[in-house]
């Protein structure tokens, strides 16, 4: 039997004072203070946040943060955080307390994208790759435009952080879906760690570069969900030098094939229902050999995922996976979600 992990991380010892420092001396871009002050006419601040699915503690992000911006003179009432949905649900008020605090929610407005009320999204044209650009309006209506969020692996989109804050973050459903589709899903690149050439990302990254982000604040965490890493400034700047770490530090050497797997997503919140518990079988899947058995543990306190209606039909459409995947494949199933089942 073996046992695989990836390598503790120490955590920061004062991961307050070092976020504080990653504001004021940036990459590849002015400081905050500078930024503020170079906008005419400010009224509107828009800082984005991952969602309750998430285990980044954007508490600590959000408060020197916050902090830093009433120093350059923005009042907490020109303040909105965003809380990056993508197509999950909501983050309920007890979620959002637990997320940020209550303090913080008693200073600033907190809401919930929505990636299907087109009230609440503004079309921004067409993508080089054909794809429509419907971006949270609240987030493209702000004079300034702050990103957070931490950056790991992701089972088909290399690494999280970044511009995923943007799409699928803070995107409609039709952008979601589109640069989600079984074409892209299906890239030899679209996998854990596989970054410069994965078609989402060259996508994602694309459209960040149109909507825009002023200033960005990523960190990475460890298996205990404490702080490691801290970059903030320029979007692409700051997810390169997380990246570029991850992939020295993070991925540990599978030493052979298995014919048994037992996996997990790592506990809550990241094991919070069944459709965010693919990202283990996918792990899993790379362990394992042809044939093998994937047991992959995870509480699922959400069950099969609330608010993942098309993931849920998918599941219990009575297909086998095989019939099923060939549809999704084939584009005869088109609908969100179809990627955690593909894959």
């Amino acid at each position: 039997m073996s046992i695989l992990r990836p390598r503790l991380e120490r955590a920061l010892v004062s991961p307050t004072e070092v976020i504080k420092s990653a504001i004021r001396f940036p990459i590849n871009s002015n400081s905050l203070r500078e930024i503020v002050k170079r906008k005419d006419n400010l009224r509107k601040v828009c800082i984005v946040i991952d969602d309750a699915t998430r285990p980044v503690p954007s508490r600590l992000i959000l408060e020197p943060l916050i902090q830093e911006l009433k120093q350059s003179g923005v009042e907490n009432s020109q303040i909105t955080v965003l809380i990056a949905t993508s197509l999950h649900r909501k983050s309920s008020q007890k979620e959002i307390e637990r997320m940020i605090g209550r303090n913080l929610i008693r200073k600033v407005n907190v809401v919930n994208h929505s990636s299907t009320n087109k009230d609440d999204l503004k079309f921004l044209g067409t993508s080089k790759s054909k794809i429509p650009i419907f971006i949270n309006k609240n987030y493209c209506e702000s004079d300034l435009k702050v990103l957070t969020g931490y950056v790991e692996p992701h089972f088909f989109f290399g690494f999280s952080g970044g511009s995923k804050s943007i799409v699928p973050g803070i995107a409609g459903a039709e952008t979601i879906q589109l640069n989600h589709s079984a074409k892209n899903v299906a890239s030899p690149y679209a996998r854990f760690g596989s970054y410069d050439k994965n078609p989402m990302v060259s996508i994602s990254n694309e459209i960040a570069s149109t909507v825009g982000a002023d200033f960005t604040v990523n960190v990475c965490i460890n298996e205990k969900h404490q702080l490691t890493q801290v970059a903030a400034g320029d979007l692409n700047a700051v997810h390169e030098v997380l990246v570029r770490y991850q992939l020295k530090y993070i991925f540990s050497k599978i030493p052979h094939l298995y014919d048994i797997v037992i996996c997990g997503n790592g506990g809550f919140p990241l094991d919070l229902n069944l459709y965010q518990a693919v990202k283990s079988m996918a792990i899993g899947e790379m362990a394992v050999k042809e044939g093998g058995t994937i047991i992959s543990v995870n509480e699922c306190s959400d069950g099969v995922g609330i608010g993942q209606n098309e993931f849920k039909k998918l599941i219990f459409s009575g297909l086998t996976p095989t019939k099923l995947y060939a549809k999704i494949i084939s584009s005869d199933i088109v609908v969100p979600d179809q990627w955690e089942i593909q894959i």
